[in-house]
């Protein structure tokens, strides 16, 4: 779509909006007098947006395009809402200018949760937006020697745990390399999703608290990876190089189970055996 039809779509959204308001939805006087056109006239949009009548006219005839402030003026006069609003800034090839949404905490699917309780030797996480944890079992405790259920449910998330906790620096082999692939994902959801505030707010943190984490959201991040093999030098199990698999939840495409596995009879296998029954001796004397 041009510019001469993207003027002409924006003349048509508002003219439309117009036709479906009242004088009484925006606080003007009802009359006798019978109303030559459906809902508000022009001259009525015009003078609540603070606009002369011909300067809205040429809007509607797709003549030219509003600045930002206009259109702001326009959203509360038309009564938009926020997806129409939107709508709007998008026709005119304006920024929004309204604040970032919070999305709705996200609970682990059923069907992947059911999953990860099968795992009995491989640890597993589910991953939710913004790389939060939104469930774990055992075995993922065991490994990162970290009780996610002690942390705030706000702050139980798999990046900040990697830039904020000092154990991790040292379990991960190569934690530059998982850090930026975990900056990578982040900096891909937000390409996506740039209005999402919680989003914002976890960047926003996270730059503050650690220069590496700045200077490579800063820079031109790595292509993320959905395998792998990763290497953890585990204070009880020792060393243990571990594939990795992301599997995306099909019915929730926002959820990933992340599995660290080893192959029977593998050296790294018997080093999850030993670290499974660990856990489990510790449970049983805690």
């Amino acid at each position: 779509m041009n510019s001469s039809a993207h003027r002409k779509e924006l003349g048509q959204f508002l003219k439309a909006r117009r036709a479906e308001l009242s004088p009484r939805t925006v606080g003007l006087p009802e009359t006798d007098r019978r109303r030559r056109v459906a809902g508000l006239r022009r001259d009525e949009v015009a003078v609540l947006a603070a606009i002369s009548t011909n300067y809205y006219t040429r809007l509607e005839q797709g003549r030219m395009v509003p600045s930002a402030s206009v259109l702001s003026e326009l959203v509360r006069v038309l009564h938009l809402s926020d997806d129409q609003r939107d709508h709007l800034f998008e026709l005119a090839g304006r920024e929004t200018g309204r604040a970032p949404r919070r999305r709705a905490p996200q609970k682990a699917h059923p069907r992947l949760r059911t999953v990860l309780n099968d795992l009995s030797v491989s640890p597993a996480v589910i991953l939710g937006r913004h790389l939060d944890i939104l469930a774990w079992n055992p075995m993922a405790t065991a490994l990162f020697g970290t009780d996610f259920a002690k942390i705030p449910q706000r702050q139980r998330n798999y990046i900040r745990q990697l830039f904020t906790d000092p154990a991790l620096r040292t379990l991960y082999a190569d934690w530059e390399g998982s850090a930026r692939n975990a900056a990578a994902v982040l900096r891909q959801q937000a390409a996506v999703c740039p209005d999402d505030r919680t989003l914002a707010d976890l960047v926003g943190e996270l730059s503050l608290r650690d220069e590496q984490f700045r200077q490579w959201w800063g820079g031109r991040p790595v292509v993320p990876r959905t395998g792998g093999t990763k290497v953890f030098h585990h204070p009880v199990a020792g060393e243990l190089s571990l594939a990795w698999d992301a599997l995306t939840c099909a019915a929730d495409p926002d959820q990933q189970l992340i599995v660290w596995s080893a192959e029977p009879d593998s050296r790294a296998y018997e080093g999850l055996r030993f670290l499974a029954s660990w856990a489990a001796a510790s449970v049983m004397n805690s």
